[in-house]
């Protein structure tokens, strides 16, 4: 059995003649008879009841014929892949974020990058920073959104961000006429946290001891989306990434500056090989693009002491 007898067999069935299947080939009928005879052959049984002059499929020839169609959608898959593969790079991209982009930063740089690259697949799954680490170091994903407490050890890491932490608050919350929190307002409040290992509640914890001051903590949670979620629900306030908060401004949370200042830094995770595609790098584009364009417009849109305080403390776009 060789590709040739396979080619042939394929346009009888879809073609219905051999005389069809040899003028769609550029062969002649005798050729085509030929390659049915010794595929036959080879495999052991009747494709083609020969039945005046005609001929008709048999079972046989009707199943190995599903079989042979399979193979056919197979490769026409290879080329449609190699073809975006030689316009577009790898084709796709495999996209993991932590959550606190993913409601957020994510989603509006894959629209704009969808725009322009409509025809490349895009999988995106949302992971702690730990796990998002693995998947790029295993190959599973092509590009990370981590925070930067992860290790970065035989990766690529570059900055995506750095954004100075706020305090949020619900309508009518002690603090939320507080025009400037500091750590002396929290004493014994109840305070949503980030996890442990998160460098910002690290940085934080540092700030409430040297200030001798203890939040009542209520609730831990790794996700400053969470965060915003439970003081949207009024069990108590927390700090949070303001571009992660963008999306309850003005929905049950309000954004406070927190001085001294407590950051979020968000790195950008590649394997160390391959290199990047041409489409990747262009996924990176829009996230530094909407990184900008979301702060900005963040600044604008809360108080004018909340915007002096960021004024200093714009998210870096790692260029």
């Amino acid at each position: 059995m060789n590709q040739r007898q396979i080619d042939v067999f394929y346009a009888v069935m879809t073609a219905g003649t051999a005389s069809r299947a040899a003028e769609i080939l550029r062969i002649s009928q005798p050729a085509v008879s030929k390659a049915i005879q010794e595929l036959e052959r080879s495999l052991g049984f009747a494709l083609f009841d020969r039945t005046k002059g005609r001929m008709v499929p048999t079972a046989e020839g009707r199943l190995f014929h599903r079989e042979v169609e399979t193979s056919f959608i197979g490769i026409a898959r290879l080329r449609t892949a190699a073809a975006r593969i030689r316009d577009f790079g790898s084709g796709q991209i495999r996209l993991a974020s932590l959550s606190a982009l993913s409601t957020n930063i994510v989603p509006r740089a894959l629209r704009q990058f969808r725009n322009k690259h409509p025809q490349v697949a895009i999988t995106l799954q949302t992971h702690q920073s730990s796990n998002i680490r693995d998947l790029i170091a295993t190959g599973q994903f092509d590009l990370g959104l981590v925070a930067d407490e992860v290790d970065v050890t035989g990766l690529i890491a570059r900055p995506l961000m750095t954004c100075r932490a706020c305090l949020a608050v619900y309508p009518g919350h002690p603090l939320a006429k507080v025009d400037v929190v500091t750590p002396a307002h929290l004493q014994g409040l109840e305070f949503i946290t980030l996890a442990p290992e998160d460098t910002t509640r690290r940085e934080a914890e540092a700030i409430f001891e040297a200030a001798n001051v203890q939040p009542r903590v209520v609730l831990e949670t790794p996700f400053s989306s969470t965060v915003c979620s439970m003081v949207q629900a009024k069990l108590g306030c927390g700090l949070v990434n303001p571009l992660t908060a963008d999306v309850y401004l003005n929905n049950g949370v309000i954004l406070k500056p927190f001085v001294p200042a407590v950051h979020f830094r968000t790195l950008l995770l590649f394997p160390v090989s391959p290199r990047p595609s041409q489409i990747l790098q262009d996924c990176i584009k829009e996230l530094d693009n909407v990184v900008f364009e979301v702060s900005r417009r963040l600044t604008h849109a809360t108080s004018p002491k909340l915007s002096r305080s960021f004024a200093s403390d714009q998210p870096d776009s790692g260029a």
